[in-house]
């Protein structure tokens, strides 16, 4: 069996470039931009091999092999660094890469480390990998989210529980934050068809133009810019579940599209002439009123009742009381992992705090504020100091906070915080800004501003 390799790497010409050498020198090759790219195709299809680069446009290459490893995805992992990286290839290797390569690379070396890596994951039988698999699937997925103890909390997931091991198809509705693909891959998980992919798209990201290949795929040179077969979501999902996240940001034209693939059960690439019968549950996910969108005109009824044989509602952080110090715990213990340190919990005026607040922006705006309180604590406990004045202030309209705001006599305070986040990820911009809550763009601009050396 040949051997195949998924090479992450974000330049296109040093890409393209080491696709070829590899492909001329035996392997299987395939490419991907974005660590979402790469996360796509991991689950879709098993590797010989994954060589990544560190510096990613989404994430980097430490968060991908993070996942991969969190659900016990073992395919050996090379990871590709610049010469003053050296110290995170070596966090890379604690995290469980297999190795790695400085750049500029050297082929000759660069093939004899594949080699190496290859030869040592052929002394693991595969079917004891899928054993191990299997059995870790539950474990992992207690390890990575809480259902929580709210009656909220129970009464969704006792739906859950209901509804997964059917056929259905599951419309998921709550605001942004709340946990909605969580919940679509526990569908997954517990469903029969657990063990076949779980594709999720953003339907919100989608350029409207690009929707129907995203969906269905498309054949080299069926329009420009095709210059590679692409396999879609749809294909990928065959046999699994297919999750549609905000789903009332498609258009209608792709809307009619969509359904019917649904109802015909069979796609067609674009400039293709073959058409694919598929096999995949659909789950979808919105924050919006879809029967409002159906009065407006802007959304097919009949999608609606398509999608929508079984409804959950997701609740708000704010109608689970019980579960907000019950999740900033467990969000203290993956940051603690993720930033190797070790605060013990929260202090009594800094848990009062959470409580009262009203969190408009759910789970993720609270993961968020733990995250980087973590970051800044000095002690054992996490103060109300360290949790910031978007908590104390209890602003309850203001759902995007940029670290700690933007006004002057906060500017000190961010400019310090954003110090810290480059130092504790090694002048890794990419995580320092996952870290921070706010995008590469907007970190950039804050060093400019603050004039901080990059």
């Amino acid at each position: 069996m040949i051997p195949s390799i998924l090479i992450v790497e974000d330049d296109l010409t040093f890409s393209t470039m080491l696709k070829t050498w590899l492909g001329k020198k035996g392997f299987d090759v395939e490419t991907a931009g974005t660590c979402a790219k790469a996360r796509k195709q991991i689950t879709s299809k098993e590797f010989s091999l994954i060589l990544s680069d560190l510096r990613l446009p989404d994430q980097d290459g430490m968060q991908l092999l993070t996942w991969m490893r969190e659900l016990d995805i073992n395919t050996p992992f090379i990871m590709m660094t610049s010469y003053g990286e050296i110290q995170n290839a070596v966090t890379a290797m604690k995290l469980g890469a297999t190795d790695y390569v400085k750049k500029p690379v050297q082929p000759d070396e660069l093939l004899k480390k594949i080699n190496e890596a290859l030869e040592s994951q052929t002394r693991v039988k595969p079917s004891q990998q899928k054993e191990k698999k299997k059995e870790n699937s539950a474990e992992t997925y207690a390890n990575n989210f809480l259902e929580g103890e709210s009656e909220a909390a129970r009464q969704l997931f006792s739906y859950v529980n209901l509804v997964a091991p059917t056929q259905m198809s599951v419309l998921i509705n709550g605001a942004s934050g709340t946990g909605k693909e969580y919940v679509a891959h526990r569908i997954h998980q517990l469903s029969k068809r657990n063990e076949k992919p779980f594709i999720a798209i953003d339907c919100g990201s989608i350029p409207k133009d690009l929707a129907a290949s995203e969906f269905f795929g498309h054949v080299k040179g069926s329009f420009t810019g095709a210059l590679t077969d692409k396999t879609g979501a749809f294909e990928e999902a065959n046999g699994g579940t297919l999750f549609l996240d905000e789903i009332g940001n498609l258009s209608y034209e792709v809307q009619v599209q969509l359904l019917r693939a649904l109802q015909e059960r069979r796609v067609r690439k674009i400039g293709s002439t073959k058409e694919i019968q598929v096999d995949v549950r659909l789950i979808c996910a919105t924050n919006e009123n879809l029967k409002e969108a159906i009065s407006k005109g802007t959304f097919r009824e009949d999608l609606y009742h398509r999608i929508n044989e079984f409804t959950l509602r997701m609740p708000s952080l704010k109608e689970r009381q019980e579960d907000i110090l019950l999740f900033a715990n467990f969000f203290l213990d993956q940051a603690n992992k993720e930033l190797d340190k070790d605060l013990i919990g929260f202090d009594a005026a800094a848990s009062s705090m959470l409580q009262k607040y009203e969190w408009p922006g759910n789970l993720r705006q609270l993961k968020n504020i733990v995250k980087r309180a973590t970051l800044l604590a000095k002690g054992d406990f996490i103060s109300p100091n360290e949790l910031g004045e978007e908590i104390s202030e209890k602003k309850e309209t203001d759902s995007t906070p940029l670290i700690f705001g933007s006004s002057l006599n906060k500017e000190e305070t961010e400019k310090q915080l954003i110090i810290n986040a480059l130092k504790q990820t090694g002048n890794n911009k990419s995580k320092a800004a996952t870290l921070l809550g706010i995008d590469r763009k907007t970190l950039y601009n804050k060093l400019k501003h603050y004039d901080i050396p990059q």
